[in-house]
């Protein structure tokens, strides 16, 4: 049995992909920058700074104090659509089920204020013993060091860690960190991109029964 599971938030528990896309779309049309809605949808995960920063640099920009405004401005637009969004089909099922029999944590690239005002609102706060965000973090996934910090914050060793991620820079990192993944389909990456990745296991959804015995087992 493992001895904690570790949540990403955006696209594995819950759908947040149109506010996520609708803010950074916000944000830019303040500077009037404009990207599609793929290039954002694809890179879900990393991180806002690093988008932000990667946008501007294509534009020939290179400045922090935009990218750190540009940061904030999402976040604002963000939390103003928490209601918008929607957990997925047993998520918290799955949460539940979880709950006093292994530790659990989120590990998630967006906000700390997103994601508590989202936990907030989805009255999820108690299924977490540990929460680690983008800002507790240096490094942006594929490294390792967002679920590394979270594995340190929740004492357990990191070999008996399963990850839950959608995105393949989530499955990356997990990997790098030397920790077991399920990827699930929930996001904008197709199982054959998962795949690629080789988690230790894959499903659709948070319902799927395969869940529970190969994290309890």
């Amino acid at each position: 049995m493992f001895a904690a599971a570790i949540f990403d938030w955006d696209g594995t528990l819950a759908d947040t992909r149109q506010a996520i896309v609708t803010s950074f779309q916000k944000a830019l049309s303040e500077v009037n920058c404009q990207v599609s809605n793929e290039y954002i949808e694809r890179r879900i995960g990393i991180g806002a700074s690093d988008t932000f920063r990667d946008i501007l640099k294509s534009k020939g920009i290179i400045d922090e104090l935009l990218v750190k405004k540009l940061v904030k401005r999402k976040s604002e637009v963000q939390i103003e659509l928490t209601t918008k969004n929607q957990l997925f089909d047993g998520a918290k099922e799955l949460l539940e089920t979880l709950k006093g029999k292994i530790k659990v944590g989120l590990a998630s690239m967006n906000n700390q204020a997103v994601i508590s005002r989202q936990l907030e609102v989805n009255n999820l706060e108690e299924y977490f013993q540990v929460i680690v965000t983008v800002d507790d973090v240096s490094r942006s996934k594929p490294d390792p060091e967002i679920f590394l910090k979270t594995v340190q914050k929740l004492k357990v060793d990191y070999k008996r860690c399963i990850i839950f991620e959608d995105s393949i820079f989530g499955v990356k990192a997990a990997k790098a960190g030397g920790m077991s993944c399920i990827g699930v389909t929930t996001g904008v990456y197709s199982l054959q991109e998962l795949e690629q990745e080789k988690p230790d296991l894959i499903v659709e959804t948070l319902k799927d029964p395969r869940i529970v015995p190969f994290v309890l087992h």
